[in-house]
């Protein structure tokens, strides 16, 4: 199975971290997300959209959320990635874990569920790219 996992030590609480991913407030501060839709709970939405214009949506990312516990988890499953420019993505599984450490968390990001064919293939290989280069925009954001 195909998975994009990253690694990165921050120097904040746990829950900082989890609340990154969950607040729209956040979300835009560090991945320049325009709208969120978080219902932070066990079966709740998880929803963003990117490069919002009077033609539409450019990228959104939705999810169900399987797990949310919010000093160190959330599980993402059933996550659609949508552009115009591409097929429908999905479903795939997006988990945030933030480990507390003596000064700071150990934040894994992982996500799995990639299929195969030139669209996904273009994906895997956009997200191999992303998440690492997000996770230390994140660490940036996260320690101001």
């Amino acid at each position: 199975m195909k998975k994009v996992e990253t690694v990165i030590h921050i120097k904040c609480d746990p829950e900082d971290v989890i609340q990154a991913f969950t607040d729209g407030i956040h979300l835009n501060g560090w991945w320049g997300v325009e709208r969120a839709l978080v219902e932070k709970r066990p079966g709740g939405v998880f929803a963003l959209a990117w490069e919002i214009s009077d033609k539409g949506i450019k990228y959104i990312s939705t999810g169900v959320i399987r797990d949310y516990l919010p000093a160190y988890l959330i599980h993402i499953e059933k996550m659609m990635y949508f552009t115009p420019d591409r097929q429908f993505l999905g479903p795939m599984e997006l988990i945030v874990h933030a480990s507390p450490e003596e000064e700071g968390a150990l934040v894994t990001i992982t996500q799995h569920g990639y299929q195969d064919g030139e669209d996904w293939d273009w994906y895997y290989e956009a997200v191999q790219n992303a998440w690492p280069q997000a996770a230390i925009t994140l660490k940036e954001y996260l320690e101001k």
